[in-house]
């Protein structure tokens, strides 16, 4: 994981991260009533001590906390993390959020019920061992018998057929329509991609402006990812298809071992 470099991508892009939906707070809503019942039928009805260790601008992070949990939030970007903090606070839910790389969380042992890990936020980390750190880390917070729930794009299906580009979103408010896009190279091993994100912004007449940022991932299977589960000491390890469980990418949950 080259942190300077992801750390630079969404420091640019928490300004307008929230500019990717259509209604940012009716995702915000849908993501955490998605995810809350993942954490109800595993844990019972909560409230639940939640950590988001990728919390970016809260967008699972708020919701989780205006529906009762009690959430913290980190995220490898201080500019991401302080907007999370201030967005929920503009809500009316309790957040508090840091900068934190998820591979040496700052939290006491055996002190979360949930950790929650979306957004594909995984795939920036590009070796074996800095994964492993990272699973490690969050076994290490969460109590015995805790759950993990981990959201990753469908790698399953895009290594098969590795495309250039993710398909283009539209969204328009206030400050006027902008297009979000993404260009992919992928490299020789078929399994880590270099991403270019690019948003094109409404701007005077006919101009647009265009925002362009970079940072690589990696495509992690769901069996390579499973097993990276097992070895940090997670057990119950399942998937749940955006079809059957209404988020938007796979969704992993798995129980912390006692």
């Amino acid at each position: 994981m080259s942190d300077p470099s992801v750390r630079a991508f969404y420091d640019a892009l928490a300004p307008d991260y929230h500019r990717i939906f259509a209604d940012w707070d009716v995702s915000m809503a849908h993501q955490a009533a998605v995810l809350g019942a993942l954490v109800r039928e595993e844990l019972g009805q909560g409230p639940h001590r939640v950590l988001d260790c990728s919390c970016g601008i809260g967008t699972q992070a708020i919701g989780l906390a205006l529906a009762g949990h009690r959430v913290v939030g980190s995220d490898l970007s201080p500019v991401a993390a302080a907007r999370a903090a201030q967005e929920a606070s503009a809500r009316g839910a309790g957040l508090s959020a840091a900068a934190a790389d998820m591979r040496r969380l700052p939290f006491v042992s055996s002190v979360f019920d949930v950790v929650v890990c979306a957004d594909n936020s995984l795939a920036h980390l590009l070796t074996a061992p800095d994964v492993a750190a990272a699973l490690a880390g969050m076994r290490r917070v969460l109590r015995d018998g805790g759950l993990l729930v981990l959201t990753l794009r469908d790698y399953d299906e895009i290594r098969r057929t590795r495309p250039g580009a993710a398909p283009p979103q539209v969204s328009e408010d206030s400050g006027g329509r902008l297009i979000t896009f993404q260009l992919w190279q992928w490299h020789e091993d078929g399994e880590r991609y270099d991403l270019e994100h690019f948003q094109l912004a409404d701007g005077e007449g006919d101009d647009w402006a265009v925002r362009v940022r970079r940072t690589t991932s990696w495509a992690l299977t769901r069996s390579q990812l499973t097993e990276f589960a097992a070895a940090a000491g997670f057990t119950e390890v399942g998937w749940h298809d955006p079809a059957s469980g209404g988020f938007y990418q796979p969704v992993l949950t798995a129980r912390a071992a006692g």
